[in-house]
C-alpha cells in the first residue's frame, strides 16, 4: 500500500492503537501548534516502526499541550530491509544527505565504519538517528533501519556474518563495469560498504579482496564524492540484488500471466 504525502507524518516512540492518545514530544507539540497550525480535528499520520501507520486526530490543543488520538490503522507494518549498508563517516552536512538518502534507498542497518582514511571518527548517533526519522518521515517510512555503534573495519570484517555478501566500492578497480560482478552474486542476504573521502588505504582492499565472502565493485568513470557514490551504490544494489530487482521480477511474473 502506498504512502499518503498529502498528510503530515509524524514519527512517535509510543505504542499505537485505535482509541489510544499519542504521546509526543515537547518539541513535537511546537510544531504542530506553532508550525502546522493544528487545530481540534486535524487529522495527521504517525508511525513508531512497530504498529504500523495510523490516521491520529488532534482532539484538543493548548499553548503547551496537545491531546491526539489514534482512530484506525492506515499501512500495516512491514518488515525491516534486510539491506546492511556499512559506510565511512563523512563532514556533518554531507553525512546527514548521506544518511537521509540510505533511508529513502532502503537500508535497514546504518552501520558507522572507521577505516584508516576516515576524517570523522568521532560522530553524534542521535543526529544520525534524528536525520534517519525525518528521512522516514518525508518519504513514507515504515520500519527505521537499525542504527549501531561506529566500528573499525578490521572489527567488523572478522564479525561479518559469511552467508551475507559484502560489496564494496572498489575505487581502484581494473574495469568501470559493476554489472558483471553483481550479477555474479547468489546470495539473497546482502551488505554495502562504501569509504570515506580518501578513499580505501591499500591494504584495507588487499584485506577486503582477500576474503571470500566480499565483492568489489567499481561506480563508473568518473570520480564521486563519498556521499553521492552511497546513493549511486545503493541504487546498483537495489537494482540488481534488493527489492527493485524483485519488483520487477515480480510484475514480469504478472505480466506473463495476464499475457498468457
Amino acid at each position: 500500500m502506498r504512502a499518503n504525502y498529502r498528510m503530515q507524518r509524524l514519527f512517535v516512540t509510543g505504542d499505537l492503537a485505535a482509541g489510544r492518545p499519542v504521546g509526543i514530544e515537547p518539541a513535537q507539540v511546537h510544531y504542530i501548534v506553532n508550525v502546522m497550525r493544528m487545530a481540534a480535528g486535524s487529522e495527521l499520520l504517525v508511525f513508531n516502526g512497530r504498529d504500523g501507520e495510523w490516521l491520529a486526530r488532534v482532539a484538543e490543543t493548548g499553548k503547551r499541550a496537545v491531546r491526539i488520538e489514534a482512530v484506525e490503522q492506515t499501512r500495516p507494518q512491514p518488515p525491516r530491509p534486510d539491506l546492511v549498508y556499512c559506510f565511512a563517516p563523512i563532514k556533518q552536512g554531507r553525512l546527514d544527505y548521506l544518511v537521509q538518502k540510505a533511508v529513502e534507498m532502503g537500508a535497514g542497518v546504518l552501520q558507522p565504519t572507521i577505516t584508516q582514511h576516515t576524517q570523522v571518527p568521532r560522530i553524534g548517533l542521535d543526529r544520525l538517528r534524528a536525520n534517519a526519522v525525518e528521512a522516514a518521515e518525508q518519504c513514507g517510512v515504515l520500519a527505521l533501519p537499525e542504527l549501531r555503534e561506529a566500528e573499525r573495519l578490521e572489527r567488523l570484517l572478522a564479525g561479518w556474518d559469511r552467508e551475507r555478501r559484502l560489496v564494496f566500492c572498489d575505487e581502484d578497480s581494473s574495469t568501470d563495469n559493476p554489472l558483471p560482478a553483481l550479477q555474479a552474486v547468489t546470495e539473497t542476504r546482502v551488505g554495502l560498504l562504501v569509504g570515506p573521502e580518501g578513499g580505501f588505504a591499500e591494504e584495507e582492499r588487499r584485506m577486503l579482496r582477500a576474503l571470500p565472502f566480499v565483492t568489489a565493485i567499481p561506480l563508473g568513470p568518473r570520480v564521486l564524492r563519498a556521499d553521492t557514490a552511497a546513493v549511486a551504490a545503493l541504487a546498483l544494489i537495489q537494482a540488481t540484488l534488493g527489492d527493485w530487482q524483485r519488483a520487477g521480477a515480480s510484475f514480469e511474473a504478472r505480466f506473463a500471466d495476464t499475457s498468457g
